[in-house]
């Protein structure tokens, strides 16, 4: 057992605290704020690029302020009803969400990045009667800028008026968007899942006297994933939360380093982005550097000794250094598979990155904390937590794989459903289907296999889980995303399986073919009875949920219905066009348009859509289509109309005018 097991022990027991209250959202507000007054709560860096800090005891103070600024506002307007916030990650979004609390209303939390049209749908159905949000657009409900809340005069002449509810929303944001609702006992009950933490874990949570705590606030508070594992543990045993101004992997790593952060809890996609980056840049180096990180990897993945490791702490140092800083001591991987091959490079190079589960109706549930790298690259989601339990319902691949079942004290109170509030359907035991497929081994440790939902039947009636083919693909050179799916054959109730590629914008025609060729002969030399029919690129990015995990419904309509944005690895060159153009036009104007367009848009030209508008379609500006009509003009020795700047805006357009300038027919 750790030396330190007793304080981390004695730190976990905190939890404890909470069992003597009414547990209600306002007992976890005021016991974390009164036990951790004297410590920082939030670092950041303002707009001059000065460092800002300040303590538990000003966060207290924030909020109330906010929270009388907010009831004034709010004056004769209904209590315990939703007010919606819609807001990134910042400083002052905790002191935000508290003080909704505070004021007697129930925070409804969105993504920052919500459309206009699903902000409004959310609105609808939550029943929100006001929107605290930066954005630009107008709403049917007031709507408060976090600007002005902040900037507002506050008033002591106020008395809390706690609600006890919070709401969060599912991924989608179209038509009925089902709405979960948990209330202080639901959150509470969570926070009483860091009293196992002790068992196996010296460095998920320790006190002061161990050292200080930083989180990097980076995943959006708005999902559960964030919400649970990042701010409200963190929040109730007084971390200190550091802020980052955007998700740049350079400004993450500047702001790990600069600040000397000490837990980094993401989804599978920086993970293995920062993988990725790494194994590139290890390719350019000497075989000798090779060597020294090959060794680094295999001595902390316990594959070579000690002594056959060498110097690996100068180098494991130097590699950090580059990264997240040297002083990180756990990382959490969420909200999505991760590749094996991922957790092997994180882990090798020092950071001990261990992968978690949960999701948004039932908070956060297990993560696999032994400190053994062995158990870690295994890639379970750990044993359940205290007050969590598991079961597998069988699906004829043996009593220990199946649809895994979660009962706690943690799933949501509530639902809404197209506004209409329903209760929760659990099983006769007061179990909750996930959907999720899992297994589990003689240790009581669960491996997720992938969501029912995505499964593909194939020919020869398999079940194939696509997170576990998508790791095939994710090393491969300028691809930055994949998706895996199965689509649906008419006249059969088998699917065929295949791949949609999100690759790099700067990526060459010659290595277009290259990378096809690569990625066709990895689908063919996939195991038996998983092998790959059809390959896709994917025009824009792949359609993301929360920044998290690709949607493949979203992927699988559009190749199903023969989307545009969608284009398959034997595509041709000569694109359908809404114009139609002679054999002539097409090979002395439009395709060096494309090419045109492709260079000064550094997007390969597969992207670039014929009819796609400069600015709304391929993401020009202005500056750039200045560039544009200069090269036009340039490359074909044609004058443009002034009168015409500006009403060209695609490849067809600016064909059609160069063809008539040049008299080409």
């Amino acid at each position: 057992m750790y030396p330190e097991y007793k304080k981390v022990k004695e730190k976990c027991a905190e939890a404890n605290l909470l069992k003597s209250t009414s547990r209600t959202m306002e007992d976890i507000f005021v016991l974390s704020t009164k036990r951790n007054e004297k410590r920082i709560a939030v670092t950041y860096i303002n707009a001059k690029g000065k460092k800002k800090k300040y303590k538990y005891s000003l966060f207290r103070k924030h909020a109330f302020e906010i929270a009388s600024i907010l009831s004034n506002f709010m004056i004769q307007k209904p209590k315990n009803v939703p007010i919606v916030l819609k807001a990134a990650n910042g400083p002052h979004w905790g002191e935000i969400f508290w003080a909704i609390l505070m004021s007697g209303y129930k925070p409804l939390l969105i993504n920052a990045r919500t459309s206009k049209e699903g902000t409004d749908n959310l609105i609808a159905q939550g029943k929100a009667i006001a929107i605290i949000t930066d954005d630009n657009f107008e709403y049917d409900v007031p709507k408060f800028s976090l600007k002005d809340i902040l900037e507002e005069q506050h008033t002591y002449d106020f008395a809390p008026n706690w609600e006890n509810e919070v709401i969060f929303c599912s991924s989608g944001t179209t038509g009925n968007v089902k709405l979960m609702v948990f209330n202080g006992e639901n959150l509470c009950n969570q926070i009483e899942a860091a009293l196992d933490f002790q068992e196996t874990s010296k460095d998920l949570l320790y006190p002061k006297s161990m050292g200080e705590l930083k989180v990097l606030a980076m995943i959006p508070f708005h999902h559960i994933f964030g919400f649970i594992a990042t701010f409200l543990w963190y929040f109730y045993f007084g971390a200190n939360f550091v802020f980052v101004r955007s998700l740049a992997p350079s400004e993450v790593q500047s702001v790990s380093q600069k600040f000397k952060v000490t837990h980094v809890f993401s989804v599978p996609l920086f993970w293995d982005s920062l993988a990725q980056g790494l194994e590139r840049k290890l390719a350019l180096e000497s075989e000798s550097k090779r060597g020294y990180i090959d060794k680094l990897i295999g001595y902390n993945t316990g594959k070579i000794s000690r002594e056959e490791a060498g110097p690996y702490k100068t180098v494991q140092n130097v590699i950090q250094k580059k990264l997240l800083g040297n002083h990180v001591r756990f990382c959490i991987s969420g909200g999505g598979y991760l590749d094996s091959k991922t957790q092997t490079t994180i882990n090798g190079i020092g950071y001990p990155l261990y992968n978690g589960y949960g999701m948004t109706e039932i908070g956060i549930t297990s993560v696999e904390l032994s400190p053994q790298v062995e158990m870690r690259l295994k890639g379970s989601i750990g044993i359940p937590f205290h007050g969590v339990n598991y079961k597998i319902k069988p699906n004829g691949k043996g009593k220990n794989t199946g649809e895994l079942f979660v009962k706690s004290g943690i799933t949501h109170v509530r639902e809404i459903i197209g506004g209409v509030e329903k209760s929760v359907t659990l099983d006769e035991e007061g179990y909750f289907a996930t959907g999720d497929i899992a297994e589990v081994d003689a240790t009581n440790r669960y491996y997720l296999k992938g969501r029912i939902k995505d499964i593909i039947i194939n020919s020869d009636g398999e079940n194939i889980f696509p997170d576990e083919l998508e790791i095939y693909f994710k090393g491969v050179k300028n691809v930055l995303n994949v998706c895996v799916l199965g689509i649906d054959q008419k006249g059969s109730k088998n699917q065929k399986v295949v791949c949609a590629v999100e690759i790099n914008n700067s990526i060459s025609e010659s290595e277009i073919e290259t990378l096809k060729e690569e990625m066709k002969k990895i689908g063919q030399d996939l195991p038996k009875g998983t092998k790959i029919t059809d390959f896709y690129f994917c025009r824009k990015k792949l359609p993301v949920a929360n920044n998290m995990k690709v949607k493949r419904f979203v992927v699988k309509e559009a190749i199903e219905s023969f989307s545009d944005d969608y284009i398959s690895f034997d595509f041709k060159k000569e694109k359908k066009n809404k114009k139609v153009f002679s054999e002539e036009v097409k090979t002395k104007v439009l395709e060096p348009m494309r090419a045109i367009f492709s260079k000064i848009l550094i997007l390969p030209q597969f992207k670039i859509d014929d009819d796609g508008h400069w600015i709304n379609d391929l993401g020009g500006d202005s500056m750039s289509y200045v560039e544009l009509l200069t090269t036009v003009q340039d490359s074909f020795k044609v004058t443009i109309p002034e009168e015409l700047y500006g009403k060209l805006a695609t490849v067809n357009d600016f064909t059609e005018e160069v063809a008539k300038l040049l008299k080409i027919k």
